[in-house]
């Protein structure tokens, strides 16, 4: 799956390797979380345009955006079925630009985060889809969900999924949804080939959604490792006293649930 990920290239980089038109001139992040606006990579008349959109997909059918379930991700394997998804991969395909992202290993009964790159250290471009939800006053409401697929061995050790990685030599027939059907474009949806990325454990300061610093990225330090590896001391039972019985009330003949 792909929880949270990372952008660190400068702006000009980006724009270099993705190609868009718009010069978006932004901060690193070190620590992207869904619900929050991401940048978005897409086709239109004739280029390739930049946009911010929410991360978590909403459908175009939804009446009420708050009573769905978070899409963050999007599988591979049930895209075409699904009814939030298989309008979008036919027409609405996108990239997610990206440095790297996290994972958690659940090992020894604790979750150890990870940070995980391309072996070159060049940028991704996660592939992604894309709705537009319009609300019933007019409002409207860009959001795009990462496509995820079964991981590699290499990767397998960490989670048994991974987000699609566009090459750039296929971000083309990725997004050009006129000129590339729909079985064209599930021919990339794959995982990353064995060796291609690289990863290193990271602090599990990355937990928390408000830390994001580009200490994040880095790998832990003994000390780090020693201080978060250490057991925990139990936590003391907190005894509460004993509630009052409420007062009686009188009856007054209707009788009480209470």
């Amino acid at each position: 799956m792909c929880g949270r990920f990372v952008i660190t290239s400068p702006p000009a980089a980006l724009r270099k390797a993705f190609g868009y038109v718009e010069q978006p001139n932004f901060p690193p992040r070190h620590n992207i979380a869904p619900t929050q606006p991401v940048p978005v990579v897409f086709p239109e008349n004739g280029g390739r345009h930049f946009r911010l959109m929410r991360w978590g997909l909403i459908p175009a059918w939804t009446k009420d955006p708050r009573k769905i379930s978070l899409m963050f991700n999007a599988r591979s394997e049930t895209v075409q079925n699904k009814p939030a998804f298989k309008n979008a991969i036919k027409r609405r395909r996108c990239l997610v630009p990206a440095d790297g992202y996290y994972e958690w290993q659940n090992a020894g009964g604790r979750k150890r985060p990870y940070f995980i790159h391309h072996g070159e250290r060049r940028p991704i471009g996660f592939a992604a889809l894309a709705e537009t939800w319009v609300g019933p006053n007019g409002e409207e409401m860009d959001s795009v969900a990462i496509v995820t697929a079964p991981a590699s061995p290499d990767l397998a050790v960490l989670h048994h999924r991974v987000p699609v990685t566009i090459a750039p030599q296929d971000f083309e027939r990725w997004l050009d949804c006129a000129a590339n059907d729909v079985e064209t474009a599930m021919g990339l949806l794959t995982g990353p080939k064995p060796g291609e990325f690289a990863w290193h454990q990271v602090s599990t300061r990355v937990n928390h959604t408000a830390n994001d610093d580009a200490q994040l990225v880095l790998p832990i330090t003994d000390e780090e490792r020693s201080v978060e590896e250490a057991p925990q001391p139990a936590k003391k039972a907190i005894r509460k006293a004993p509630r009052k019985p409420a007062p009686a009330a009188s009856d007054d003949g209707q009788g009480s649930l209470f």
